[in-house]
């Protein structure tokens, strides 16, 4: 096969080529030095300039629906907007790894360099419809994400959550080869696109493409923590230092659902009734484990982590509205707000779990928020607003990005599931409100860690200013989510 290479594809991923080269800096400037490190707030400038750039050409050659390398990667809509989101929350915690006693020291550069690389992994991941492409950006992403949590100072927790994120994420990546093996073995290639217009004759005529399609959704469900493949995840949130949590949450799981939207816009699922009933009932069940579990804990960050289970179910009901819908592009839309507004406020509620860490081995339970109103009253505000917008109470920009997924999925008929969804939310105020009313009618000396982590309280900051305030413009963020894909 001849791989033509022009100027075009050259500028097409000139966003992945940005973030390399970004990556790059910090570890060269500590050669330069002799294996010293640089001042970390120079590390940190090197990589949000990178991340930037990255942006930036992203917005001016993303969205056009182009291919490059062969029709291996597409830059459309999708890619455009999972891509900036992305980015975007692997900036804010990498801000956070900035101030974090878990992340920052004397291996801050090589730190750095495996998020960045990380991130290049996303872009890939995120654009790709060459399902070895896929491989090829899933794997970069997750190996340097297991050597990410390995590298925490904490001693004990972080290596037992790398060792589990390693070998339950090599599992799930061999079900996603093998069943790509099998989509090659019944089609005779790996692109999406040569396959997408009659994906959903193949399911039924072609038993091995079943079989494909359903270990390559099965890789997948393991990366996006559906059940009952979401073990792992409130063991390797726990774990991880919480900038590495806030990464895997929002930038992760972002680009992971990006690459899972691709797969189900085949429309397979129409194809088989079988496949397409399973879906259903594992996003149901995936939000009942997740928020009955959440419920059950004391521990902030396992409580988020169950919560993000919830809300994988959320968005599945999302991703089936797109894969059986005549105008996926509405059930798209869904699930990218949906998935905006989840990364706003999952990165502020780790940035505030992380200011009241006061050490690499520090645990913070919701008891320990007894007081913190009264501390630190902008923070305890700022930590409602999240928990509040995650449990989709209005005018938060969580209520609509429900509002919006499920109002799709009853348009499509899948009535139940809304309804499934929307019971979910109710369950899931009980444990929103509870480190509210911890904070705001307990005594306690809640205190943040120490009085220099200003980054990270910006952050905080302008992620609940930007919940409430995109909250009033959601109709015409959406509209213009839904026009990129039309």
């Amino acid at each position: 096969m001849n791989i033509n290479v022009g100027l075009s594809d050259v500028l097409l991923i000139s966003p992945m080529i940005a973030l390399f080269l970004a990556s790059l800096l910090p570890i060269t400037m500590k050669v330069l030095r002799g294996n010293r490190e640089q001042h970390a707030l120079i590390t940190l400038g090197q990589a949000l300039t990178g991340i930037v750039a990255a942006v930036v050409l992203l917005v001016v050659f993303g969205g056009s629906d182009k291919t490059a390398f062969n029709n291996g990667l597409i830059f459309d809509g999708v890619t455009q907007w999972m891509g900036i989101i992305a980015l975007a929350g692997a900036g804010a915690a990498m801000v956070m790894m900035y101030e974090n006693p878990a992340t920052t020291g004397k291996q801050f550069s090589e730190l750095i360099f495996l998020a960045m690389s990380s991130a290049v992994g996303m872009l890939i991941l995120v654009s790709a419809v060459d399902l070895l492409m896929v491989f090829i950006g899933l794997e970069m992403m997750s190996l340097a994400l297991y050597l990410m949590i390995a590298m925490s100072h904490e001693e004990k927790l972080s290596k037992e959550a790398a060792l589990k994120y390693f070998i339950l994420g090599s599992f799930a990546s061999a079900i996603f080869l093998y069943g790509v093996a099998f989509i090659f073995g019944s089609t005779g290639g790996t692109n999406i696109l040569s396959f997408m217009d009659n994906a959903a004759e193949l399911v039924q005529t072609s038993r091995l493409f079943l079989f494909g399609v359903t270990f390559v959704i099965l890789g997948f469900c393991f990366k996006v923590s559906i059940a009952p493949f979401h073990a792992w995840t409130p063991d390797v949130y726990q774990g991880a230092p919480t900038p590495h949590t806030a990464f895997m949450a929002t930038a992760v799981k972002t680009v992971s659902f990006a690459a899972f939207l691709r797969i189900i816009a085949t429309k397979s699922l129409t194809g088989s009734d079988q496949l397409f009933d399973i879906l259903q009932w594992m996003a149901v069940i995936t939000m009942i484990v997740g928020n009955a579990a959440a419920i059950m804990q004391n521990n902030f960050k396992r409580m988020i982590a169950y919560s993000s289970v919830a809300h994988s179910g959320y968005l599945m009901v999302g991703l089936i509205t797109a894969g059986v819908s005549d105008n996926g592009a509405f059930g798209a839309s869904g699930v990218i707000f949906y998935l905006l507004a989840y990364g706003l406020m999952t990165i502020g509620a780790f940035a505030i779990a992380a200011m009241l860490e006061k050490s690499e081995n520090h645990i913070v339970n919701i008891d320990d928020l007894a007081g913190f109103a009264k501390q630190r009253p902008m923070l305890a505000l700022c930590l409602t607003v999240f928990l509040l917008s995650l449990a989709g109470i209005p005018p938060t920009l969580g209520f609509f990005g429900k509002f919006y997924m499920f109002n799709a999925a009853i348009g499509e008929g899948l009535l139940w599931l809304a309804v499934w969804g929307m019971l979910n939310s109710v369950i899931g105020v009980y444990y929103y409100l509870r480190p509210i009313v911890v904070m705001y009618m307990k005594e306690g000396n809640a205190e943040i860690a120490g009085h220099s982590l200003n980054a990270t309280t910006v952050t905080a900051v302008v992620m609940a200013l930007a919940i409430v305030l995109m909250g009033f413009v959601s109709g015409p963020i959406f509209s213009a989510v839904e026009k990129s894909l039309l």
